[in-house]
């Protein structure tokens, strides 16, 4: 009976020790749990209630037009939809258009902790970036840019890049009649010019009979360095960024149709605002019946302000990735009530890119982590009311390109017959 005893007590303190162990293991479980729920799993920016996710935008200074509609934009789309519970808080710091302000920005916004950037804005601002935001591991969503950076990091492109609007732009001209010789080019010249000049060079290399044409373009891209002399080479004229500095580009289109004994009849522009309005005005100063083109981050309201000024009132296409500003599209009817009156085509990109951002956070499955939301960007592709998204085969979420000419005092979607009176002889 002792011996049977002093077994029952051994196996009772055992049992005894057990239960204790277990109950320690599952309080401590209970206690993270309660302490927020997948705390140990989520990412820099994921509160309990809150989201926090920002960009660099220049809100100030000669770029602010574009930063404020797209800043306007993405609140919009994001104000009152809470993900898994959580509020989409969204910290827009001032970068005045500027990379070494825009690094400055990105590391304010990476200490106050942020879960990924939405909507940065600039070619030569997101490219400074991005390195920083890849040695973090933060991704970047619908970056207002058309130079199609696939990295460092993860980027998730939403607009067409410029080279696909110049390319559709040379296209639709070539299908109206106009040679490949006649197709020329005015660039800034720096990354985010030569991405629009890949554009022109896509169009013509698709068309026979063209190779000096493209060995030109060729030589032009290929120069390397800051501010590289790429005047009087081909179809190309360029200006240095940050200048208004017309006439060298002029020049230098004037001696290629000099020395091919043709003529410019489109000369697409890959440029900001005022070097593009400025040199359009130059030109018909010169008594130049070129058409001109813009891609979509000079095209709008301030252009056509800019054009009004200098009495351009036609002969020029704008390219735009996102649908009309009057078009029956689901996520065009909510942007235009949400937005009213401030609803433009800058406007509208931000709040698509916002509608992007929600959607596919909300598709996430587990918790709120940068590597499940970009597997659910890349797992599928998505309906962002009516505009489809697809980063299932690479980083490119769209290629939608809309043509758009002056008429009537504003851009209007353009029909064939439209370009067809364009390119009239």
């Amino acid at each position: 009976m002792r011996i049977q005893n002093d077994f029952t007590a051994d196996a009772g303190r055992v049992a005894t020790q057990r239960r204790l162990k277990n109950g320690i293991a599952l309080g401590l479980l209970l206690g993270l749990c309660m302490a927020a729920p997948w705390s140990w799993a989520e990412d820099p920016g994921i509160t309990s209630n809150t989201i926090r996710i920002g960009a660099n935008l220049p809100l100030e200074g000669d770029s602010k037009f574009n930063g404020l509609a797209l800043k306007q934009g993405i609140e919009a789309a994001l104000s009152g939809r809470p993900v898994q519970g959580r509020r989409v808080e969204f910290a827009a710091i001032n970068d005045f258009y500027e990379p070494i302000k825009s690094l400055e920005a990105i590391k304010q916004l990476i200490e106050k902790g942020i879960f990924l950037v939405l909507g940065s804005y600039g070619t030569p601002t997101v490219k400074a970036i991005l390195p920083l935001l890849a040695e973090n591991k933060i991704p970047v969503v619908g970056p207002y840019t058309g130079a199609a950076f696939t990295g460092p990091g993860d980027v998730l492109n939403f607009r067409a890049s410029y080279a696909r609007e110049v390319e559709s732009v040379v296209d639709a001209a070539l299908a109206m009649g106009v040679k490949p010789i006649e197709v020329c080019g005015y660039a800034q010249n720096d990354a985010y010019g030569m991405s629009g000049i890949k554009g022109m060079r896509a169009a013509l290399v698709k068309q026979p009979g063209t190779d000096s044409i493209v060995a030109k373009l060729d030589q032009i891209l290929g120069a390397s360095g800051d501010n590289p002399e790429r005047n009087n080479i081909g179809p190309v004229g360029v200006y240095p960024r940050g200048t208004v500095s017309a006439r060298p580009g002029y020049i230098s289109l004037k001696k290629w149709e000099t020395d091919t004994g043709s003529h410019c009849r489109l000369v697409v522009s890959v440029a900001v605002y005022d070097p593009a309005a400025a040199f359009m005005a130059y030109a018909r100063y010169k008594g130049e019946p070129w058409v001109f083109s813009t891609t979509s981050n000079a095209a709008g309201g301030k252009m056509k302000d800019l054009l009004e000024g200098q009495g351009i009132t036609d002969r020029i296409i704008a390219t735009q990735i996102v649908p009309p500003l009057d078009s029956t599209l689901p996520v065009v009817t909510e942007a235009r009530k949400a937005l009213g009156k401030n609803l433009d085509y800058l406007s509208l990109e931000g709040y698509i890119v916002g509608k992007l951002f929600l959607t596919v956070a909300l598709a996430i499955d587990g918790p709120l982590t940068r590597e499940n939301f970009l597997k659910a960007a890349r797992r599928q592709p998505y309906d962002i009311g009516g505009i489809k998204v697809d980063f299932t085969t690479s980083n490119q979420g769209s290629n939608f390109v809309l043509l758009t000419h002056l008429k009537a005092g504003d851009f209007t979607p353009a029909k064939s017959s439209d370009l067809e009176s364009l390119f009239k002889r």
